[in-house]
């Protein structure tokens, strides 16, 4: 949960009140490898890479392959780049990466586990040079809205670029097409009442009905922002990551989305140690067939088409009425430039590369699992099809149309996942918390965060 969740954190209007993805796209031939809209168009920066030796530093997520293996291709492409990479779990980054970005050492390429406090303490390098440099306007702006930060670290959704994705993701439901037979799930649920009412058969049928990890950081966050999103204004949950004032956490929609989390919990929907499983754990069991559905994002589909071919589906989490838009969370897989950076050219280089050329695009799809973004005259490279990236690439797709991304409320300032939401969840699901303590809790973490 992109996004950390960890694994969270992974798109028509700029500042329509829910986020569009915007990422389908026509089908065109795609530019060349090191075309650049306006090479060398800024007097600030350089478009050009040159032929000059460069190690770049990235500081990246553990058990997410597609930093990596863009690194490597663009190595293969441009041999005077080499990459030193440093991998750790997304909640190690959120701890080390002021102090890692502050130091003499810090990295050119780092994964962002969010941008406001880092924008504030001028840790970032405003990417503004290069938006004009590669034209980078002919991205979709709801593309980069996310990666949007006002002056001064005020207000995300407006302002300057201090990142953009490597790789736009989509959440949802994966679930596993054997078990779905056997509790009679011919097609995905129409509705939320549709999604309880196979939760209840599973659990009769002696089937674990969802596999979700809550340990490290909140997986059931997944789920929670999932209902919360459709029992209320999603424009509410865009408002409050976006720290619009007068935006809070304590609504009836996330009341109600964590009565029900309780309600599961109670009811035995979720493993009994959810909060001693891991996020591998988790995908893991998955993986072993237990559990029928899955809260996750695309960035599976490609692993899962692997390991369980052919017996995966995946969904959009469904309305309150049948009919209903869907809303899901939907982030980019972000990276920004240090401040400190001592190759930053070189860094937006490899950043509009991914974005552009076609066997980068490619990874995005294929290792990725996500779309990769970039001009939106550029196809989405196709999946095969009968496979769950198929099903994940279309439902992007279909997000899109619909006007229905929001990002991530563990995005919504630096600690607030960390600080709040992970124990407080952790304890709701252990029986320790009551739904209208875990609100209000959120909502006291998060304003103290903003008074600082």
């Amino acid at each position: 949960m992109a996004t950390p969740l960890a694994r969270f954190s992974r798109r028509t209007a700029l500042l329509a009140p829910v986020l569009a993805l915007g990422l389908a796209a026509t089908a065109c031939s795609a530019p060349g490898a090191d075309e650049s809209p306006r090479a060398g168009s800024d007097a600030a920066v350089s478009t050009e890479l040159g032929s000059d030796p460069i190690t770049l530093e990235m500081y990246a997520e553990t058990g997410f392959p597609l930093a990596k293996a863009l690194a490597d291709e663009f190595t293969k492409q441009h041999p005077n780049v080499k990459f030193n990479i440093r991998e750790d779990q997304f909640t190690v980054i959120v701890e080390n990466a002021p102090r890692v970005m502050a130091s003499d050492n810090s990295p050119d390429i780092i994964r962002l586990p969010t941008m406001v406090d880092l924008v504030k303490d001028d840790l970032l390098k405003n990417l503004d040079p290069y938006f004009t440099a590669y034209g980078w306007d002919k991205f979709p702006a709801s593309q980069l809205v996310q990666l949007r930060v006002g002056e001064g670290g005020t207000t995300r959704g407006t302002g300057s670029l201090w990142g953009m994705g490597l790789g736009y993701s989509v959440t949802g439901v994966f679930y596993n097409k054997k078990l779905a037979e056997q509790v009679g799930m011919t097609q995905p649920p129409a509705t939320i009442a549709e999604f309880e009412q196979l939760l209840a058969k599973a659990k009769t049928a002696g089937v674990q009905p969802i596999m979700q990890f809550n340990k490290n950081t909140a997986g059931i966050n997944f789920p929670h922002q999932a209902l919360q999103n459709q029992f209320g204004d999603p424009a509410q949950v865009a408002d409050w990551i976006f720290q619009k004032p007068g935006a809070t956490f304590d609504t009836p929609a996330a009341l109600k989305a964590t009565q029900t989390i309780q309600k599961w919990a109670q009811a035995g929907y979720f493993p009994k140690d959810a909060n001693a499983l891991d996020y591998a754990s988790m995908v893991g069991e998955f993986q072993k067939n237990n559990g029928l559905f899955m809260f996750n994002g695309d960035w599976e589909s490609a692993n899962l088409d692997k390991t369980m071919p052919g017996n995966v589906g995946f969904f959009l989490f469904p309305s309150e009425s049948a009919g209903g838009k869907h809303v899901a969370m939907s982030a980019p897989n972000t990276f920004g430039i240090s401040a400190k950076a001592k190759n930053p050219d070189a860094a937006a280089f490899f950043l509009n590369w991914a974005h552009t050329n076609p066997t980068a695009r490619e990874i995005a799809v294929k290792i990725g699992g996500s779309s990769p973004g970039g001009p939106s005259d550029l196809a989405v490279p196709a999946a095969a099809p009968n496979t769950v990236l198929a099903e994940t690439l279309k439902a992007s797709q279909q997000l899109g149309e619909e006007n229905g991304a929001v990002d991530f409320t563990a995005n919504a300032t630096g600690g607030i996942f960390a600080a709040a939401i992970t124990p407080e969840m952790q304890k709701l699901i252990a029986g320790q918390q009551t739904p209208e303590g875990y609100v209000k809790a959120v909502q006291a973490e998060y304003a103290k965060e903003l008074s600082r």
